[in-house]
């Protein structure tokens, strides 16, 4: 089908008053073995350094384990309240720990708060073997998982992230897991940014020191070990705009903290998140053929943003492209085209546009008239 350019004045988004675009300087350079900014909203990439080396993610593994649990809970196949017997092999793990003893039984949700906030090895493998039946058949739905999410450099071994042969995975999978685990499960990421969980008596703060020294910062998860360095994904919001940075291969608990502020100092300073149109915004209205409306509403089909340099609003431009002539009937939300986001004439959004209300079919007489204006207009398109 033959599709046609509508370029309207009003699609062009403009800030109200004209304002010079921020020169950007270099990102910094941070001293880790890889590292990836981007925005939780648009997905964008603001800075990456060697994000696609594979390197082992540690602790940051139990990013995947939370994220499968509250999948299954969401999916109805466990509960929150469920009670997990803690089986020998999750009791005697080495490592950090959430100090469950065997044979306890605990709620799923205080396993997911030991995993989170404690990192507990012991609370990973309970978990697994719970949702799995065994930790190795866990790590199988990990990988799973991530192929689904589209971290196809990653490969899982266990639950924990303790050292394996072939448990790897990159700086931009660990990107784009963030994201979903913000995006996809947003009931349980608030665990993320609580300092403290206390279990048999024992009060462990949670690892990430951001969480102490920048209020914006609400996560997420910190990992270490001798191969991996000291690791840290971390999200912080600020006037709107949900960062993600991923730094790994530093060499102190210290420097992930310090080197990870750097990073999302840089993208607040000089980036935005910009919201072009509204899920329930109708763009403009459009002819439509043998319906008992003569136009119908156009809108986008979800909430569009772009992320911008800051005072960039005036280099955004959309078109909107309708796929050849309307007919009805219509229904809400069926899709009639696309809108096409541009900064700087390059692409930053593509989202289908739908119709933004139903549109009955009319009776054969009017559908007969239109049809013959159709036919009668031909003749001069």
């Amino acid at each position: 089908m033959i599709k046609r350019l509508i370029a309207c004045s009003f699609l062009m988004l403009c800030a109200a008053l004209a304002q010079a675009q921020s020169l950007i300087p270099a990102p910094p350079q941070l001293a880790a073995t890889a590292y990836l900014l981007l925005d939780a909203h648009t997905g964008q990439v603001l800075v990456e350094q060697d994000a696609d080396k594979k390197i082992p993610p540690a602790s940051l593994t139990k990013m995947m384990t939370a994220y499968i649990v509250s999948e299954e809970i969401e999916k109805g196949s466990i509960k929150e309240q469920d009670k997990v017997r803690i089986s020998e092999k999750a009791w005697r793990k080495g490592g950090s720990k959430m100090f469950v003893k065997v044979g306890d039984r605990v709620p799923v949700i205080d396993l997911l708060r030991g995993v989170i906030i404690q990192s507990g090895n012991d609370a990973s493998i309970a978990l697994a073997e719970h949702v799995s039946g065994s930790e190795e058949v866990f790590a199988e739905v990990m990988n799973q998982q991530a192929e689904l999410l589209g971290m196809h450099d990653t490969h899982f071994v266990n639950a924990t992230g303790w050292p394996a042969d072939g448990h790897l995975t990159t700086a931009r999978d660990l990107g784009i897991l963030a994201r979903a685990l913000i995006n996809d499960h947003p009931q349980h990421y608030d665990i993320y940014s609580e300092k403290y969980f206390s279990w048999a008596g024992i009060n462990q703060p949670n690892r990430n020191r951001l969480l102490w020294r920048d209020p914006a910062v609400d996560g997420i998860k910190t990992g270490h070990t001798e191969e991996a360095g000291y690791c840290l994904v971390a999200s912080a919001v600020k006037r709107g705009m949900r960062l993600i940075a991923v730094v790994v291969g530093t060499d102190s608990d210290e420097k992930r903290a310090g080197e990870t502020q750097k990073l999302l100092a840089y993208g607040f300073r000089y980036y935005q998140t910009h919201k072009v149109y509204g899920k329930d915004d109708v763009l403009q209205t459009e002819r439509i053929w043998g319906g008992k409306k003569p136009e119908v509403g156009i809108a986008v089909e979800k909430d569009v943003f772009v992320t911008i340099p800051r005072g960039g609003e005036e280099s955004i431009k959309a078109d909107l492209i309708i796929d050849g002539e309307l007919e009805a009937p219509l229904e809400k939300g069926q899709p009639v085209g696309k809108v096409v986001v541009t900064l700087d004439g390059e692409t930053v959004a593509d989202v289908k546009a739908v119709a933004a209300e139903d549109v009955e079919q009319a009776g054969f007489f009017k559908r007969l008239w239109d049809a013959l204006k159709r036919f009668v207009m031909g003749f001069f398109s």
